[in-house]
């Protein structure tokens, strides 16, 4: 009961706040502009993946507030391979990785 009400108190206050309907309309906008999903029509024996929002304060090094961000993230703890996806796609590619490629094709003299 009491996470219910914290529940209710950041829904109350995020949809109160300027900065935080700000962060939630620019999380909205880049998931189009990456078209990150699409829709599609509910079969009738699939129960859908539900989604919570994420909130989080980005602070400056100084400890001063650097920006509010939201994030929409599937709960998919709920899901079957086989029965809800097939396969996983990631277009991120962290530095770490590009790096790690990059040696791997200095050390063995390949072309790039």
């Amino acid at each position: 009961m009491v996470e219910d009400v914290k529940k209710s108190n950041r829904y109350v206050e995020a949809t109160r706040s300027r900065d935080w309907r700000k962060a939630t309309e620019e999380e909205i906008q880049a998931l189009h502009q990456n078209e990150t999903w699409e829709l599609v029509p509910k079969p009738r024996e699939v129960q859908p993946i539900s989604c919570k929002w994420v909130d989080k304060v980005k602070t400056r090094p100084d400890g001063t507030i650097g920006r509010y961000k939201a994030r929409l993230v599937a709960r998919g703890f709920s899901q079957q391979y086989g029965l809800d996806y097939d396969e996983m796609f990631s277009r991120v590619t962290k530095i770490t990785t590009v790096r790690v490629l990059i040696a791997l094709a200095a050390s063995n003299s390949w072309k790039l």
